[in-house]
């Protein structure tokens, strides 16, 4: 479905990201993980045209993406992020329309789609659609920045940290509807993301980054099994030191 093969990009003389491949299987929800500064979002905004590479190529269904047109090309994939990025004049759903209505749908057909997916993130039509963005709390106008992504049924996601700003509640709530989403809506998901238990919960595969360069691409089970460097037996191992605490904590009543 998605294909990266040998991909990098540099600022000067400085490599962003460097010799990345990353095959990506249809229905996937893969997490690159790493710490700030490690190429993450750089490697997934390569994968719309936000950026393009000055190595590798990016494919998606056998295509380069360099083939399309970048606009056309982004209206075909949803892109989700932290600051959420809703239009603060517009309702919620002319937010959510937007796409749809750049690609000339018809206003009956743009209605129902909004109600449609308004339902999906749990915010139901009749009450949130007149709404603007200000009357929102932020779990609510992320779920939005998720369904406005959804509009034109993209067949690939790609969220960009989009849970960093919320509180601790909300944030796992909101992790378990875009897994469910995902899989019922059958996308081929990639979630940036500096958090190693978010990534072990949610994804199918994870890719650990570091300084530009793909440490590795495997499965939360084969991670904790066999991490290929000391850096992910690092990752891991915080992670499974904060499993034990938690299990500690339980059984000290």
């Amino acid at each position: 479905m998605i294909e990266l093969h040998d991909v990098g990009k540099r600022y000067g003389a400085t490599w962003v990201v460097r010799h990345v491949t990353m095959p990506i299987a249809r229905g996937e929800l893969v997490a690159v993980l790493g710490e700030s500064g490690s190429g993450k979002t750089t490697l997934v905004k390569m994968i719309n045209r936000l950026i393009d590479p000055d190595e590798g190529t990016v494919k998606i269904d056998g295509r380069d993406v360099r083939d399309a047109d970048p606009v056309a090309l982004r209206r075909t994939i949803g892109y989700v992020i932290q600051q959420v990025g809703l239009l603060p004049h517009l309702t919620v759903s002319d937010n959510v329309a937007m796409v749809p209505r750049l690609l000339g749908w018809s206003a009956a057909d743009i209605q129902a789609r909004v109600d449609e997916l308004l339902e999906l993130v749990e915010l139901p039509a009749t009450t949130y659609r007149a709404r603007y963005p200000d009357q929102l709390s932020g779990g609510q106008r992320q779920r939005v920045g998720v369904a406005r992504a959804l509009a034109a049924r993209p067949r690939v996601l790609l969220l960009d940290e989009p849970f960093g700003a919320l509180d601790p509640i909300t944030r796992v709530g909101l992790q378990d509807k875009l897994r469910r989403i995902h899989l019922e809506l059958g996308l081929t998901s990639i979630l940036v993301t500096h958090d190693m238990v978010e990534a072990l919960v949610m994804a199918d595969r994870i890719a650990v980054m570091l300084r530009g360069e793909l440490r590795q691409l495997a499965t939360p089970a084969e991670l904790f099994a066999a991490p290929a460097d000391e850096y992910v037996a690092r990752l891991v191992g915080m992670a499974r030191t904060q499993g034990e605490q938690l299990r500690a904590l339980g059984g000290a009543g």
